[in-house]
């Protein structure tokens, strides 16, 4: 039987394990435009999620429902004018819109929880109130994103023009220079480097106490990912890098990011830290990580949670994989 080198890769991919990755919808890109959007609001069928800053609208009493009728989201007062066509569920129309913090409605039947609290009640299986699906966190993912940027990017960057949104909320147009804008994606490297039998982590001082992680930074404009894991280690910890290797990817809509993450080959062990960056960074052994991650290290020492990539990776290297 013939050899492919799709047989070597894990399944099922690490990406799924990470929080905002189960989004399932039909985008249909090619079929995106005015048309449709004006279609799917015409359609009675069609369902939309409501977002007030980081935080989704949820039916209270009944987890992970974060649809509603339009007719709904104008008595509550989402902005009808702007709103997303994120894509289709089993051929029914999905929407997004936002909602203003100054805007009221009634707690016995709508509350607002963050998007982090979602994804981390997810990740505990269940067990927790106000847990969303991974389909409808993937979708609320992509809404997220898509409604900060538009709020972000209202005038046109060449003319100053007041910009309109099209093609179902993908491009923002320039009326008078007919400049078009695109939502953007912003690549984030986040990496585990390892060196024998022990990996490197760092913590922030806005972290959780005890909690420590990958260190992750920006991709610069004309650089490689595996370029962008070297440079960030050694900035953030003087620690040099040999080769690097793909490991998962997750997107991260707050606001607007795709964190892609690594595994890295560290060269030396000496760390000189960025203090401007980190708090503290050092090495933790293989016994020290599961430790940490099963949640029994003796100075309570901790990992982020399951639904974050840096847990992926941190889990990855500690297990074995």
């Amino acid at each position: 039987m013939t050899r492919s080198l799709f047989d070597k890769l894990p399944s099922p991919e690490a990406s799924t394990l990470t929080g905002f990755s189960g989004n399932r919808l039909d985008r249909r890109s090619e079929q995106r435009n005015e048309a449709s959007l004006s279609a799917a609001l015409a359609d009675p069928s069609a369902r939309i999620m409501l977002l007030r800053g980081d935080e989704a609208m949820l039916r209270s009493g009944e987890a992970a429902n974060a649809l509603f009728t339009l007719r709904e989201a104008e008595a509550i007062g989402a902005d009808l004018d702007e709103v997303i066509l994120l894509g289709w569920a089993d051929g029914t129309p999905r929407l997004a819109a936002t909602i203003t913090s100054e805007t009221t409605f009634d707690a016995d039947s709508f509350h607002a929880v963050s998007m982090r609290t979602l994804a981390i009640n997810g990740s505990a299986g269940g067990l927790l109130a106000d847990t969303a699906d991974p389909e409808t966190l993937g979708a609320l993912a992509q809404a997220r994103a898509l409604l900060h940027w538009h709020r972000s990017s209202r005038f046109c960057g060449r003319c100053g023009t007041r910009t309109v949104m099209s093609q179902g909320g993908y491009r923002r147009d320039c009326p008078n220079c007919d400049a078009q804008f695109f939502p953007r994606t912003d690549p984030v490297a986040i990496m585990l480097a390892i060196r024998d039998d022990r990996c490197l982590m760092g913590r922030q001082a806005r972290f959780a106490a005890g909690t420590y992680s990958c260190l992750a930074g920006f991709v610069e404009p004309g650089e490689t990912i595996e370029d962008a894991v070297r440079r960030e280690i050694q900035e953030e910890a003087g620690v040099k890098i040999g080769r690097v290797a793909y490991h998962a990817s997750q997107p991260w809509p707050f606001p607007m990011s795709l964190m892609i993450g690594c595994m890295a080959e560290a060269l030396t062990s000496e760390i000189i830290p960025d203090t401007d960056e980190l708090e503290d960074c050092r090495w933790f052994s293989r016994e020290e990580t599961l430790a940490m991650l099963e949640g029994r290290h003796p100075d309570g020492l901790s990992t982020p949670p399951r639904m974050a990539i840096a847990h992926t990776l941190i889990r990855a290297w500690a297990e074995g994989d």
